[in-house]
């Protein structure tokens, strides 16, 4: 079996037991009454292994998705993107106070 695949499958299987402990949290804490709905319901198992297998495969597609990118060599070198300018030089810049007519003029 092909490396990728493996690696596949592993991380679905690791994904679905997230989704396994993230379902038995739900239930535990009966979050938004739902441990007393399960139990009061006669469809109740259905709705955990439905709840069960939708976040499964959320899970196990991030998992993934994480692995698949943790798979990426770490850049090499500098990480400081293209400079603009190869040397920086100062520039002069004139730095004029508006005369006391100008100032007038402005705020009429």
């Amino acid at each position: 079996m092909p490396e990728l695949v493996k690696m596949y499958i592993r991380n679905v299987v690791i994904g679905f037991a997230i989704a396994a402990a993230f379902v038995a949290v739900l239930l535990w804490f009966n979050v938004m009454n739902l441990w007393s709905l399960v139990v009061a319901s006669d469809a109740g198992l259905l709705a955990v292994v439905l709840l069960w297998f939708m976040h499964g495969i959320v899970f196990a597609g991030v998992q993934f998705g994480w692995a698949v990118m943790a798979m990426a060599e770490p850049p090499k070198g500098p990480r400081g993107g293209t400079p603009v300018a190869h040397q920086l030089q100062p520039v002069r810049a004139e730095a004029r106070a508006p005369s006391r007519l100008e100032r007038q003029l402005r705020r009429q």
